[in-house]
């Protein structure tokens, strides 16, 4: 009996530190910065379980009951919790009321739960025994779906069936929990049915969950969504309306099929071009294989592509329309994939290259971010061969003009000489690149092929009209990510 005790304590812990995991991971994927999303869904959560906690004083009688009760309205609460905030997110403007709502109900229920439990405990167990063990094993369940939400869950159920999953198991304690304390419930068959009733719903909710979302999900873009998944990293979404198909991670555009040319073009081609004895090419990011098709126009080249998210490349090697899309650029016997954390992969590996492409996402939140701070540039500094250059895509000039300059303050801060760039993509608006070593000099040549940019289109994508000139900004430091900030302000002005 006292060995169930333990397993029920060690599954409401596990399952209340999931929901708190899934509202934090949810906001950081739609809101962004996910450091002050993370830090205010925590301290909310656990004030929020303060109160649970200090209202537990007032069950007086039918401590049983209540613990039953409170693991039912947990399981509703939490397990529905991510299908709600996806469809508060798609269809109305109240996300981030109904986000701290969900947060403050689910705290104060799971605050209810370990003193409760506590109390029934303290008639079968000395009291040193009851909360030395008690804590234990909630502490055990905390370690354990820390382990599971980022390992398991995330990638292979998604945000609303973990939750959904996870109240499914605290409608099952609950269930037998009327078993386990049968001698304390009056009312048990009341209890009894409406476990039974509360597994049910959450059960075809979770069969109904990926349609629900999907739903939800098709609502946030303007195209059908044909392809969704999640991988450890990423919400990973395709659309697809006519001949445009659309990559969106984290529901930001990464590209439309449409137009991707003149961003990938201008990407590598003016630093590329000009380095004709190139053979070897670092694509940091870039794992759709884009960037790497326009590299593959050089004979003898050869590429080193590292990307983190294997989901992602394995999704662009094998999905047919992407690899028509790439032109199979990720099966080139001439490029080599490593799913790998950029920056541990450059600390670790001696290699140095002719040519690098920086094609990180936008930097929306701090995990980004590091991406694009000094120490990550002079780290690249130490991967180049002599007359080597960098490019790095770096946002809109015109929408996030701080930002942008903040980039190439950073270059420069860590030693390199830049040279600035933009050109107008109708997908995004106007875009920007910075280019970045010792000298530079446009190429007089372009490959052949290309479908945008000419030789002589080169030397005006270096101009900067008024509204686009630079700005005196910060550099952006491991210890002090100001540019997640610039791009944040910058970006929530103009969606407002």
């Amino acid at each position: 009996m006292n060995a169930a005790m333990f397993v029920t304590v060690l599954l409401i812990a596990a399952c209340g530190l999931i929901y708190e995991l899934v509202a934090g991971a949810l906001a950081s994927y739609l809101l962004g910065d996910s450091v002050t999303q993370f830090s205010t869904i925590i301290g909310t959560y656990l004030f929020a379980m303060g109160v649970g906690s200090w209202l537990s004083r007032f069950v007086i009688r039918g401590v049983a009951a209540r613990f039953v009760a409170t693991e039912l309205m947990v399981a509703i609460v939490g397990g529905f919790s991510s299908t709600l905030l996806f469809l508060a997110f798609a269809y109305t403007d109240a996300f981030r009321v109904l986000l701290y709502v969900l947060v403050m109900i689910i705290g104060i229920l799971v605050g209810l739960e370990i003193p409760l439990l506590m109390r029934l405990l303290r008639d079968r167990l000395e009291f040193k025994d009851v909360v030395s063990s008690v804590l234990t094993f909630d502490y055990l369940g905390a370690l354990g779906a820390s382990l599971l939400f980022p390992l398991v869950l995330v990638p292979y159920l998604g945000m609303a069936r973990s939750a959904l999953a996870f109240g499914i198991i605290n409608a099952a304690v609950a269930l037998w929990s009327t078993w386990l304390f049968r001698d304390l419930l009056p009312n048990r068959k009341a209890l009894v049915a409406g476990s039974i009733a509360t597994l049910a719903l959450l059960v075809a909710g979770f069969a109904a969950a990926e349609r629900i979302t999907r739903t939800a999900e098709s609502s946030l873009y303007a195209d059908p969504v044909v392809l969704s998944r999640n991988s450890p990293y990423q919400r990973i979404v395709l659309t697809a309306w006519k001949d445009d198909l659309r990559l969106f991670l984290n529901g930001h555009l990464q590209f439309s099929s449409r137009d991707e040319y003149r961003y990938h073009e201008a990407l590598v081609h003016p630093g590329l071009a000009s380095l004709p004895a190139a053979r070897s090419v670092l694509v940091l990011g870039g794992g759709d294989g884009l960037a790497a098709r326009e590299v593959l126009r050089y004979p003898g080249v050869r590429v080193t592509l590292v990307d983190l998210d294997a989901q992602m490349t394995q999704l662009f090697r094998t999905h047919a329309e992407m690899v028509r899309l790439n032109g199979g650029a990720l099966n080139s016997p001439r490029v080599h994939v490593i799913n790998a954390d950029a920056m541990r992969w450059l600390d670790a590996n001696p290699a140095k290259f002719d040519f690098v492409v920086v094609d990180f996402p936008d930097p929306s939140n701090y995990a980004v971010g590091k991406l694009y701070t000094t120490a990550f540039y002079r780290l690249l500094r130490r991967h180049l061969n002599p007359g080597a250059r960098i490019v790095v895509q770096s946002t809109s000039p015109l929408f996030a003009r701080s930002a942008f300059w903040s980039i190439d303050a950073t270059l420069r801060e860590a030693g390199l000489r830049t040279w600035p760039y933009h050109l107008y993509v109708p997908s995004f608006g106007e875009w920007g690149f910075v280019l970045a070593g010792d000298d530079y000099q446009p190429p007089a040549r372009l490959p052949a092929g290309l479908r945008y940019l000419t030789a002589g289109d080169i030397p005006a994508l270096f101009q900067f009209p008024i509204d686009m000139q630079r700005l005196a900004v910060r550099a952006n430091r491991l210890d002090d990510q100001v540019l997640v900030r610039y791009y944040s302000e910058e970006w929530e002005r103009i969606t407002q």
